[in-house]
């Protein structure tokens, strides 16, 4: 009898997310029965995706696999009461759904972020008793704290205080790099609780892209191309990237910086590119993974930024890994982890965050490399990423705990 695993997430596909369908899909393929919990969509913009509407339940099956969505409050402002309410308001209907309504599972997965979504794992681990996985994305409240989410030294400790209670209360907790281990060991929790397991890319959707390139990717005049994909927000500090695009402006090099992406930093952005007269620099709105691999295989670069910031030595950017499996070379502006795989695997160039000239330099010196070198970079950048990041061996990892952890509480 398969394994049943209640995976329990509040950002699902559409939503942008790295431990979403193709997650749920490789389970089952692997020989798991997967039922999903989470939310109505609305993340990254906060708006609800078109074609849905908040219900108190709504169940699909989706490639095979079982997805129960409850209501929430769907915001992603820069308001911190809103963010906080959007957190909140799935708790409580996840919590009740998952005590009243859920089959029985024999473990639970559960993705952080938000905090909230780990507290409503252990409720449910201790009343329905069910051992329960937590994968950390996030370190909180580091990273409320970097980005200015949260402030002030007592909220901080609250929320430590709470992440604090969740570790005790889960069975084994992944994190997604070495450093994120390192730093938990130090706060605390034993380190035979914690596992590193890499994320991985959404290969199937990178693979076969839904739609072709816009034109401002496919002008004749074949400018080098530079692509960041994703968020854009403070903890990306993308001002880095415009003050180095003005730089190669007057410099005269030939270079296009296509920012492609949502977030609450984007408006300003977009202005302080017009502002500087950057016409190398070009915004383009956010698209589903399912177009994302076509973008990403028009550009010569793919960029990876982050501010200088102690967390971020010791996290991934998830978009590392789809760079990754698109063999195009990466352009690494950060410290730590993630800079250390590019130098593994040879298949980039690191230089560092929030450093307008090395950044410029880096892409100038690109630019005269030949197409042979960069196509050599970039499948030294895939093979790397198939041997030790690839889906499969991500969920095969999963796949071990989870049927440990069932194995112990049969």
């Amino acid at each position: 009898m398969a394994i049943r695993v209640l995976l329990l997430t509040q950002w699902f596909d559409p939503e942008p997310t790295f431990k979403g369908l193709a997650f749920a899909r490789e389970l089952v393929r692997q020989g798991f029965d997967v039922e999903v919990v989470t939310g109505f969509p609305n993340y990254p913009g906060g708006k609800l995706y078109t074609g849905y509407r908040i219900k108190y339940l709504q169940r699909d099956i989706i490639e095979g696999v079982q997805v129960a969505r409850v209501p929430l409050y769907p915001s992603h402002d820069q308001s911190s009461v809103k963010r906080v309410a959007n957190y909140v308001s799935f708790a409580i209907s996840s919590l009740f759904y998952c005590l009243f309504f859920a089959k029985r599972a024999d473990v639970i997965y559960a993705y952080h972020p938000p905090l909230t979504v780990g507290v409503v794992a252990s409720l449910v681990r201790t009343l329905r008793r069910i051992p329960v996985v937590y994968d950390i994305q996030d370190m909180w409240p580091d990273t409320l704290s970097a980005t200015d989410m949260l402030k002030g030294s007592r909220v901080l400790a609250g929320v430590a205080a709470v992440c604090s209670w969740v570790y005790r209360h889960v069975d084994h907790i992944v994190v997604l790099s070495p450093g994120f281990k390192r730093l938990l060991v130090s706060r605390g929790v034993p380190e035979g609780k914690l596992q590193v397991v890499y994320n991985w890319a959404d290969e199937a959707a990178l693979a076969e892209p839904k739609h072709g390139c816009p034109a401002a990717l496919t002008t004749d005049d074949r400018r080098f191309t530079v692509l960041f994909a994703g968020n854009m927000g403070k903890a990306q500090a993308l001002d880095a990237v415009l003050d180095a695009a003005q730089l190669l402006q007057r410099r005269g090099v030939a270079v296009r910086w296509v920012m492609l992406g949502g977030g609450v930093d984007v408006s300003r952005l977009r202005q302080r590119a017009h502002d500087l007269s950057l016409s190398s620099v070009v915004f383009l709105p956010f698209v589903p993974m399912a177009e994302v691999g076509a973008y990403l295989n028009a550009a010569d670069v793919l960029l990876v930024h982050l501010r200088k910031e102690p967390l971020f030595s010791v996290t991934i950017p998830s978009k590392t890994q789809a760079y990754m499996a698109m063999g195009k070379p990466l352009l690494m502006a950060v410290d730590g982890d993630a800079a250390d795989l590019v130098h593994q695997s040879g298949g980039g160039v690191v230089v560092a965050p929030e450093n307008p000239q090395a950044l410029a330099d880096a892409v100038e010196q690109m630019t005269s490399l030949s197409s042979d070198e960069l196509h050599a970079m970039g499948q030294r950048a895939k093979e790397y990423y198939q041997q030790h990041l690839a889906i499969a061996v991500g969920v095969r990892h999963f796949g071990e705990i989870f049927k440990r952890l069932s194995g112990v509480h049969k």
